[in-house]
């Protein structure tokens, strides 16, 4: 556990955090994977489309009609020379919340890599946050995440090694893109991956990787990734620690965090816990790519922030 101290004391950037919605409303904080951004939705100050922009916005499930939301942008790097873990992105988010004099937050809606961030913060500082709603995250990395991981993070480290990093960032992307769906839903998502063609089939897988690898690419460094990279592998929270009311969602088809790991934590977690288990193709990412599925969960979550009312 980090001393309460080094969250008043540790400071973040201002060009780090954005926040969009009515001035006066309650706050939520939404917080993505390693690969999002400070820019959760467009506004009239940033009209470009966030990366959760489908779900965010006015009259959306997140609504800025009836809420301030606030994001950051995730550290690339420990402090002092130390790895980066979760708990330097919690008390991050700790000092952009200071720093916008905001005490006390309604919720923080956190998936994938924030849903880990999500769940120290409220081990660190409970005080300031009335309820965590955690989609696809847990207390700690499973072993075959963590083995994926060591991959990309070995190809990475070559491509260094050789001066091929930043292929080798597009190669790490590509393997991390095959877990993040069922093996059925990844062949619909590549286009022409189910062609009677051999020869077409593995052309349009490789596109579809390059494509998204290079996509990556273009906003992380190899060093910020690796960094990332470790902080996932390295996260773990006790849950009888986290002393927040929470709503936990968990996808049966994500072989990322499986839903016994999530079931242990909402069995341990230290306040009332809400436990929801769905089936979704789009396993992982399914907070991205089936909103229909996160939303009225999302939204009870967000009706009822002291609670475990079905």
């Amino acid at each position: 556990m980090i001393a309460q101290l080094e969250l008043a004391v540790t400071g973040l950037e201002h060009d780090s955090v954005e926040i969009v919605g009515r001035p006066d409303a309650p706050v939520i904080v939404v917080l993505g994977g390693i690969s999002a951004s400070k820019h959760v939705t467009s506004s009239a100050a940033n009209p470009r489309a966030g990366w959760w922009e489908k779900f965010v916005g006015p009259g959306r499930t997140i609504d800025t009609d009836k809420f301030q939301v606030l994001s950051i942008d995730y550290r690339g790097e420990g402090k002092g020379g130390r790895p980066l873990t979760t708990a330097d992105q919690a008390i991050a988010l700790a000092a952009a919340l200071d720093s916008a004099r905001i005490e006390s937050v309604r919720a923080i809606v956190g998936a994938s890599y924030g849903g880990m961030v999500a769940l120290a913060f409220g081990a660190l500082a409970p005080q300031r946050v009335k309820h965590l709603v955690v989609i696809g995250a847990a207390h700690e990395s499973a072993p075959i995440a963590t083995a994926l991981r060591l991959l990309q993070r070995g190809v990475v480290e070559l491509g260094i090694k050789t001066g091929r990093s930043r292929e080798a960032l597009v190669l790490a992307r590509g393997i991390a893109m095959t877990s993040y769906a069922s093996a059925e839903e990844f062949g619909r998502l590549v286009t022409g991956a189910n062609s009677n063609e051999a020869s077409e089939r593995r052309g349009a897988i490789e596109d579809f990787l390059e494509e998204c690898g290079e996509t990556f690419a273009r906003s992380c460094t190899p060093q910020r990734f690796l960094a990332l990279s470790e902080s996932l592998d390295s996260h773990q929270v006790r849950p009888r620690d986290i002393r927040v009311p929470a709503t936990l969602i968990a996808v049966r088809e994500d072989s990322l965090v499986p839903v016994e790991q999530v079931r242990h934590l909402a069995r341990h977690i230290g306040n009332p816990c809400r436990l929801v288990e769905i089936s979704s193709s789009h396993g992982h990412d399914t907070f991205l790519n089936a909103h229909h599925l996160i939303a009225p969960l999302v939204a009870a979550a967000l009706a009822t922030p002291k609670g475990m009312e079905s």
